[in-house]
């Protein structure tokens, strides 16, 4: 299974990240929700600061641009293929460090991309 960070995770249900989660996890993702806030999704622990992560597929935003910055670095480091960008996520500046670093940057719901079964394709060494 692939490793999701689900970055701006919340532990109230009728939060969008919160639903990723578990949108995630039954889709046969192994989503690693990361916040500030203490609680679980999902029977998953959610992780605070920026914990040594390995082996991330992608990222999935729920932040806003104002707040991502602190976590530019962060991301580059766990080398993601793609992080996705949803609704009120959008951020042109690291969009762009995105696309010079080699991760794709995909604007569009990791809800509806679930639904539609749109995510991105698993690498051949992941399957």
């Amino acid at each position: 299974m692939e490793k999701i960070l689900v970055l701006g995770a919340s532990p109230n249900p009728v939060r969008y990240s919160n639903r990723a989660v578990h949108s995630l996890k039954m889709a046969n993702y192994l989503p690693v929700p990361l916040g500030v806030r203490d609680g679980e999704i999902a029977g998953i622990e959610i992780l605070k600061g920026k914990p040594k992560l390995e082996n991330i597929a992608g990222v999935t935003l729920y932040l806003n641009a104002r707040r991502q910055s602190d976590y530019y670095d962060y991301i580059l480091d766990l080398s993601p293929r793609f992080v996705i960008f949803n609704p009120g996520t959008e951020n042109p500046e690291f969009v762009q460090t995105l696309k010079n670093s080699g991760i794709d940057p995909i604007m569009a719901c990791n809800l509806t991309m679930l639904a539609l079964d749109d995510m991105p394709k698993p690498m051949a060494n992941n399957l």
